[in-house]
Order: C-alpha cells, then structure tokens, then sequence
C-alpha cells in the first residue's frame, strides 16, 4: 500500500493501518464541510486513478467516496440509488453503449 506524505482525505482505518506498519503519523478531524471539499478532491483523484488502472478496486472506492458526499450533502445511500433508478427509467441507463454523434436542431 502507498502513502501520500500531502493531505489528503483518508479512510477510517488508515491511520492504524500505517501505525501497524511501523510507520507514524499526523492526522486532524474535519468538519464536514471541511471534509466535504476534502472528498471532492479525493473523487478526482480516485477517478484518475481508475481510468489509469480500469481497477474494480479503484470503482469501489469510487463508490465509497461518492457515497460519503451523497451522505454529508443530506442524501442516504438508499435515496440516492432511487434517484439513480428514477433516472434510469425516465431516461435509459447506459446498457446499449450509446454514442452521440450529432445533435442538430
């Protein structure tokens, strides 16, 4: 497992994991509008992370991070999976691999 030396966002158990490999370190408890911002840099950095790799491990964290903000803007895990299937069955999900080409009016 690599370490980022920068701040950076963290899971719950990170910093026993890096205590537990001899290593020390410095963490802070945010807010959670501070932890919000946060989060939204580590989606970004996840999400580069899985286009680099095309890892189900780096999805899965995607959705841990995604479900994290849902959660600190109000929205429960369950409410935001009735929102994604609302969408889905007002306007399609992505299962035909569908591309626009052109759109004129």
């Amino acid at each position: 497992m690599k370490f980022s030396k920068s701040g950076k966002a963290i899971r719950d158990k990170i910093p026993q994991i890096i205590k537990n490999s001899g290593t020390s370190c410095t963490i802070k408890t945010l807010s959670d509008a501070q932890f919000l911002k946060a989060l939204e840099v580590k989606l970004g950095e996840e999400l580069q992370e899985y286009l680099a790799s095309k890892s189900s491990e780096e999805l899965a964290d995607l959705i841990e991070v995604i479900h994290r903000i849902a959660q600190l803007n109000g929205t429960s895990i369950a409410k935001l999976e009735k929102i994604r299937k609302d969408k889905a069955r007002k306007r399609g999900a992505f299962k035909k691999n569908l591309f626009l080409i052109d759109f004129k009016k």
